[in-house]
């Protein structure tokens, strides 16, 4: 499924929608793009449709930052992008076993994710614009976004 976006607010509007597709369940979402795409401008905007009330920052160099949701249950925001060539397991599973898991250079740990997720790939284009790519992998995902409506 392709999306066009063309501002901030079009981000925005594509972060609530998914937040209330993805709320109540368990579910691991992929972002993929070169720096300055918009990852963590998207996972700030989904974070706060889900009802998290902290500051959602980048986990660049911590790695991994966990928020509680409206719900109760934690959304865990992953960068995977200091990770490059680690071939260790870093016990990120436990953290897909769990409420929401938003995981930005995916591609890093990709054996660790789960077969069952939504893999979301943001294309820059010319200023805010944005070509979005959403792939479902299992039956979980593919229902989400069957729901998906522009």
């Amino acid at each position: 499924m392709k999306i066009a976006i063309h501002s901030l607010k079009n981000t925005q509007e594509f972060a609530q929608k998914m937040a209330n597709l993805c709320k109540d369940k368990q579910i691991v979402i992929t972002l993929d793009g070169d720096l300055g795409a918009g990852k963590t401008t998207w996972t700030k905007s989904f974070g706060k449709a889900l009802g998290v009330k902290d500051v959602i920052n980048s986990p660049t160099f911590t790695i991994l930052k966990s928020y509680t949701m409206e719900n109760g249950k934690p959304l865990h925001h992953i960068d995977a992008y200091r990770l490059e060539g680690v071939s260790q397991d870093l016990g990120f599973e436990e953290c897909f076993d769990e409420g929401i898991s938003v995981v930005e250079w995916a591609d890093f740990i990709k054996e660790q994710l789960p077969k069952d997720h939504i893999s979301i790939s943001i294309e820059e284009g010319i200023d805010e614009e944005r070509m979005i790519t959403m792939v479902s992998t299992g039956p979980l995902s593919s229902s989400i976004l069957e729901g998906y409506h522009d």
